[in-house]
Parts: structure tokens; C-alpha cells; sequence
């Protein structure tokens, strides 16, 4: 009964949080029906990732595909992770949504996005699994307050039930910003940033590692993270990303 009641209470705040503060789009902020939504209009413009997938990036692929096809640039590249996979394209509202989230203290965005990333990490996820977040250095985690990482690979575990590591992963140097770096430089910046925290290593020895960042474009930084992985002997590493940049954007 006590259950029951809670459940209930529960129900009416709900419901009166709702008529004070009715929900609204995540993106345009038009009424929507229930929280952690978008509008129908909003829905269409955010490009999310279905049917085939490069296997190991999660980027969308045309043609005759089959199961564990690669991308070009997957082919091109070693990647150090298995497979790996995205929730949407990094292009029109799901960009902004993105950069709402990451510079913009858009908390209402990790829930759902948590959410997106449970469903489109489901198909590579493995029982042994331990969740992480990409690292920020501590020096960009002071001025931004939050890693946007952390925070929607958290929300992902819950949906997913599945085990979570905040602080599996350090930078051990702060890096230069990426954007509008070569793939090459990319690469040439992260490489050996990226650590396992000697407290955490016998968490992910002989396991499987589940790592997460807000957006892929070059795969330099996940690259690093996955080495430091697997340098601590974890199985295997696999990733996901809210977002992925694709080559036609």
C-alpha cells in the first residue's frame, strides 16, 4: 500500500509540475505532449541514425550492406574499438541540440539523450560491459563546470542498467582544440593524453568497455581512449556517440 501511495503522489505532482510548467519541445519550445520530447516538426529535422551502419563508426551507409560492412574511412583507419555507433548526425537541429547541451547548460537534454544512446547502443552492447565517459582535462572541466559526456553516458547506464565508471578515463595533459584541425593533426594531438586511472584498471581487466562521447568526427579522441583501454587490458572496446559527422554534411 505504501508503494502504491508513493506511486500515486508521485502521479499528482507530476501532473501539477505539468500544469505550471506544461512541456515543451526540446529544440523550439513549442507545447508538447509529455517531457523529454520533440515536436513533430523537430522530430523530422533531427537527422537520428536508422538502417545500415558502418559497423565500426555508426555512420549511415548506402547500397548492398551487410552485417559488419565499413565505412571508407574505417577502412582506411585502425580503429582500436570493435564496433561503435551514433544516435544522429551531427547537422541541423540535432547539431544544435548537441551544442545546447555541451556550451549552453541545456541539462533538459541529457535524459532523453541518454535514451537515444541506450537504443542505439543496444545491438552492440555486451554483457560484461562497463560504461564510460570520454575525460575532459581538469583545466576545461573548471571552466565549462560539467563534462556533457559524463552526463549522458550516465543517463544511457540507467536506461540500459547496465555498470558505470565516471572516472575510468584521465587526460593526463590539457590538448588544443580540434576544431578545424587535419585528421592527421587530430590524431598527432590526443595521442597519449589519454589514461586509465590505476584505481579503476581491475574494473575493466578482462571486460568489455563501452565508451561515450557527445560527438564523432575524426575518431582521433575515442581512438586514445580506447588504447588507454586496452593498454589496462580490457577485452575489448566498443563506442557510441550522441552525434556523428558524416562526410555529405
Amino acid at each position: 500500500m505504501h508503494t502504491i501511495g508513493l506511486i500515486v503522489h508521485r502521479a499528482g505532482f507530476q501532473t501539477l509540475l505539468h500544469a505550471v510548467f506544461p512541456p515543451e519541445c526540446l529544440s523550439c519550445r513549442v507545447r508538447v505532449a509529455s517531457d523529454d520530447g520533440l515536436c513533430g516538426t523537430c522530430w523530422r529535422d533531427t537527422a537520428f541514425i536508422t538502417g545500415d551502419v558502418c559497423d565500426v563508426c555508426g555512420v549511415p551507409m548506402r547500397g548492398d550492406v551487410e552485417s559488419g560492412d565499413k565505412c571508407d574511412d574505417c577502412m582506411r583507419i585502425a580503429r582500436p574499438w570493435t564496433q561503435g555507433r551514433a544516435a544522429l548526425l551531427y547537422k541541423d537541429r540535432g547539431r544544435r541540440l548537441v551544442l545546447a547541451l555541451k556550451h549552453g547548460d541545456r541539462h533538459d537534454i541529457v535524459r532523453p539523450a541518454g535514451r537515444w544512446l541506450a537504443q542505439a547502443a543496444r545491438d552492440i552492447l555486451r554483457e560484461d560491459v562497463v560504461i564510460a565517459p570520454v575525460p575532459l582535462h581538469w583545466t576545461r572541466m573548471v571552466r565549462r563546470r560539467y563534462n556533457q559526456s559524463a552526463l549522458i553516458a550516465q543517463a544511457m547506464a540507467r536506461h540500459l542498467s547496465a555498470p558505470y565508471c565516471a572516472d575510468l578515463l584521465k587526460r593526463d595533459r590539457a590538448t588544443t582544440k580540434l576544431d578545424g584541425k587535419s585528421r592527421e593533426a587530430r590524431f598527432a594531438e590526443v595521442s597519449g593524453t589519454i589514461t586509465v586511472q590505476a584505481k579503476r584498471s581491475a574494473q575493466i581487466e578482462g571486460r568489455s568497455v563501452l565508451l561515450v562521447d557527445d560527438v564523432m568526427t575524426s575518431g582521433a579522441t575515442l581512438a586514445a581512449c580506447a588504447e588507454a583501454c586496452l593498454i589496462a587490458k580490457a577485452r575489448e572496446v566498443c563506442v557510441v556517440t550522441l552525434a556523428r559527422v558524416a562526410k555529405d554534411d
